[in-house]
């Protein structure tokens, strides 16, 4: 495990990998994974990034989670389909459940309350990066369902960002083409 990446290398080489088995991180990079998660930039210092650790056996609880949710979307769906979904929490040791607790009415606009939760699942994603594990952030539908974000102690009015899956590349991430920053960076002049 590489405990000594540079910042800059970490924000220049990480990737999403979603092959991941045993072992999950381990207690020192979850401890670091929370103190950059606690640096995530925060107007009004409103804190409201929740995160939520899923491992072992609770891995079977979040995918019925998941399942019910498809059932609820998709009456139809078939006994294979709700079995696949009930496999999909257990593609990783190791699932950081990110959500935004958030507050209104504010002076902070919920977008910016929104994306602080965003970096602060960001800064989680990097310090796996770096201290050798790998990390794929997902959604779906049970991101955004009442019943999952209840689960997680959230709010019909908060949102589950995300699903961290965390754990041990089991191969290498795909090499995606990523953006030339002239693609996406202009100098502004008035």
């Amino acid at each position: 495990m590489n405990t000594h990446m540079s910042a800059i290398d970490a924000l220049t080489t990480r990737a999403s990998n979603g092959k991941l088995g045993d072992p999950e991180p381990d207690a020192e990079t979850l401890r670091l994974c929370f103190e950059a998660a606690a640096r995530a930039p925060d107007h009004g210092t409103l804190r409201p990034w929740r995160v939520r650790i899923v491992r072992g056996e609770a891995r079977k609880q979040l995918g019925e989670l998941m399942a019910r949710t498809l059932a609820r979307k998709q009456p139809q769906a078939s006994h294979e389909e709700l079995e696949n979904m009930r496999g999909k929490a257990l593609r990783a040791p190791l699932i950081l459940v990110v959500g935004v607790q958030l507050t209104e009415p504010s002076k902070i606009p919920v977008i910016e309350q929104t994306l602080a939760a965003g970096a602060a699942a960001y800064a989680m994603l990097l310090t796996l990066h770096a201290r050798g594990f790998a990390a794929v952030w997902r959604t779906g539908d049970a991101a955004y369902d009442d019943e999952t974000k209840r689960a997680f102690g959230l709010r019909q009015e908060d949102a589950l960002i995300g699903f961290i899956y965390a754990g041990t590349a089991k191969q290498p991430a795909p090499a995606l083409l990523r953006p030339a920053p002239s693609d996406f960076v202009q100098e502004w002049t008035g």
